[in-house]
């Protein structure tokens, strides 16, 4: 009769950082990318979800990355760390094309948000891709399951199912395949990072307008209706919070919509009432009929209103009629 003696890990056998049963990367990557999603969500509903395109492009980058996020939890599937690393990179590359050049004719500019989605995207993709680098090592390298087998005469036959552990050399190039895939992903990342401060370095952030001065208010007709523009023929705005007297457009919001500054002098058309209140920090905003006026980043030439009837930084926007 034949003792089998089946090969037995150690009893104090460690967990290697590759084995899914210590998914810290896994689970890390995950949550990054869950609070990715969960500001993209925020941004949509408080304003960027009445932005053309962008707008549904932003509740598309929340749905994918929860979706993504949560199979990277639910499914311990190495391709759903991949997909969900892969998706981390390509929204911070939509980021600094909106920043650079521009998407769909929106503009991204320099904000808080922006920058802690940024470094999250870059973190979420580090792990995530780390995460399913060294699975998929621990997976090729893992150890063969041996079965004893024997008849009642004779000596036993050992017999091993599965899959074979590599040899020594086969080995040594998975663990050097490894290492420089490890590497890129570093590399990657570092490289990511780089591109997100020069993009940083060169978005507008808020305004730095002059204290005095004058401007010149036009007019123009833009889809039948004559609006008001500044010197350079942009479209003017209101914002509906705004009082006679002040300004609710400040930090951030005033990226995205800069503030008239300066005194009012009256240009061919324009017949409304004209003044100045005081911004916070002592500017001179310029207003008309009692409305503080504004011109819009995402219009870049003459003869636009892209920033009509929108919904954004905390109140309806409206082009100023003359």
């Amino acid at each position: 009769m034949f003792r089998l003696r089946p090969r037995v890990a150690g009893k104090h056998r460690k967990i290697k950082l590759g084995d899914w049963r210590q998914p810290w990367l896994r689970v890390a990557g995950a949550l990054l990318l869950l609070v990715s999603a969960c500001i993209h969500l925020v941004l949509y509903l408080t304003g960027y979800r009445s932005i053309p395109t962008i707008g549904w492009l932003f509740l598309v980058q929340f749905l994918v990355a929860f979706i993504l996020a949560i199979g990277a939890l639910v499914t311990h599937s190495r391709l759903a760390a991949v997909a969900g690393a892969a998706f981390a990179l390509s929204t911070l590359g939509c980021y600094l094309l909106a920043v650079w050049i521009g998407l769909f004719g929106f503009k991204e500019i320099r904000t808080r948000a922006g920058i802690a989605a940024g470094l999250i995207e870059v973190a979420a993709f580090a792990t995530l891709a780390l995460a399913a680098v060294i699975t998929g090592a621990r997976s090729a390298t893992g150890p063969a399951t041996v079965l004893a087998t024997g008849k009642a005469r004779g000596p036993a036959t050992v017999q091993a199912t599965g899959p074979a552990r590599p040899r020594p050399r086969v080995l040594a190039g998975m663990r050097a395949a490894v290492s420089l895939v490890v590497g890129a992903v570093g590399v990657i990342s570092l490289a990511a990072l780089v591109l997100f401060g020069i993009a940083l370095a060169s978005a507008g952030g808020a305004p730095a307008a002059a204290a005095g001065g004058g401007v010149t208010l036009k007019t123009t007709t833009i889809g039948g209706l004559t609006v008001l523009t500044n010197t350079k023929g942009l479209t003017l705005y209101w914002f509906a919070p705004d009082s006679r007297v002040v300004s609710r457009c400040t930090g951030s919001c005033a990226a995205y919509w800069p503030p008239v500054t300066g005194t009012p002098k009256a240009g061919p058309g324009v017949t409304g009432k004209l003044g100045t209140i005081k911004r916070p920090g002592g500017l001179t905003q310029a207003t008309y009929d009692g409305h503080p006026l504004y011109t819009y980043i995402g219009d870049s030439a003459p003869g636009q209103a892209k920033g009509d009837k929108l919904d954004l930084n905390g109140g309806y926007w409206y082009e100023v009629r003359a």
